[in-house]
């Protein structure tokens, strides 16, 4: 008997019938005998059957033969198909004994534990959620920012609470804008890289790499304090887990890399062939999903085509300023793997 501590599979143990040593009643033997019985009853019925003045013919030789062997024959197909019935038998109440065995092997195993493959899986994808949870937080702390920078008007005093005017101190000209923009009257920034710097933006539009991510975490922080890009990420972001819930990804896209000069033509308001090079997503598969799923879901239709507008527009800001360098990195970004995979499925490289 086998160890039951032992987990190998050759340590589960091998079902034997109960009725393996018991003697099978033979089916032989009983076809034999009836075989017997009628082979002599036909015998003597021919040979001591009626006689006739005429000597037998070959047809009634050969009819006494057929009837003489047919039942015979029939006797010997039924015990076949006796035998066949119990070895059926036999076999179904192996696979089920062994089908217990099996079961009750595997219950007294030991609970295995993972292995290296799905703990990093399992790790990859709490990452993944943390980081979309901590992106959220980010966004939702900057709206209130923005929403908190929004003073109210200022009320008119009632008349008995009014001063009289006094003579202003003169200031210069860099005190006065300096106090102007403590107010608190002017909203956040609509340029994009007016006081964003390239690096943050381009990293900020490829999100953190994971939830140990810091610079990316500070970058994307610092490009959610600008109203437009702000409005970028999030587009972004909700297209991304549109596309992910399809099985799309951007870190699984290799497209072809425009050169900087046609993104330049892309922001100067050119369409058509000469910008066809944004396009350059070849996967045909998440191709042929993105096409489905726009056709379809209206809510994926309005996000995309949201999200295509956006990019448009900060991208042509951020053209003015930035170098090639500067557009060959924000093109490898998955916020612009997403804008070249679906505007080329939307056609807005046609």
């Amino acid at each position: 008997m086998a160890d039951p501590s032992d987990n190998s599979p050759s340590a589960i143990p091998t079902f034997v019938p109960s009725h393996a040593g018991l003697p099978r009643p033979s089916i032989a033997i009983p076809a034999a005998i009836l075989s017997a019985v009628w082979g002599a009853i036909s015998l003597a019925v021919m040979v001591f059957g009626p006689s006739t003045t005429d000597q037998f013919s070959t047809l009634d030789i050969f009819i006494g033969l057929l009837l003489a062997s047919l039942p015979i024959g029939l006797i010997w197909i039924g015990a076949a198909l006796l035998h066949l019935l119990h070895m059926t038998q036999d076999e179904a109440r192996r696979t089920d004994a062994a089908l217990i065995t099996l079961r009750q092997a595997y219950a007294a195993l030991p609970k295995q534990p993972h292995t290296d493959g799905t703990i990093a899986l399992t790790r990859k994808l709490d990452e993944v959620v943390l980081s979309q949870q901590m992106l959220e937080n980010a966004l939702a702390e900057i709206k209130s920012v923005q929403q908190n920078m929004q003073a109210p008007a200022p009320q008119a005093a009632p008349p008995s609470q009014r001063i009289q005017p006094t003579q202003p101190n003169r200031k210069t000209s860099t005190e006065t804008s300096q106090d102007q923009g403590n107010l608190g009257l002017e909203g956040p920034s609509t340029e994009v890289t007016g006081s964003l710097a390239h690096h943050d933006y381009i990293r900020a539009l490829n999100f953190p790499e994971n939830s140990e991510d810091a610079e990316g975490f500070t970058a994307l922080q610092r490009v959610l304090k600008d109203r437009n890009s702000a409005q970028l990420v999030q587009s972004s972001q909700d297209i991304l887990t549109l596309l992910s819930q399809d099985g799309i990804y951007m870190d699984d896209l290799r497209p072809d890399m425009a050169r900087p000069e046609v993104w330049r033509r892309f922001a100067a308001g050119e369409r058509g062939r000469t910008i066809a090079a944004l396009g350059g997503v070849r996967d045909r598969g998440a191709l042929a999903r993105a096409t489905l799923r726009l056709k379809q879901d209206p809510i994926f239709r309005d996000s995309a085509h949201h999200f295509l507008r956006l990019f448009d527009k900060n991208f042509l800001t951020f053209e003015q300023t930035a170098s090639d360098i500067e557009i060959s990195a924000l093109s490898n970004t998955r916020t612009a793997r997403a804008f070249m995979l679906l505007g080329r499925v939307a056609g807005t490289f046609d």
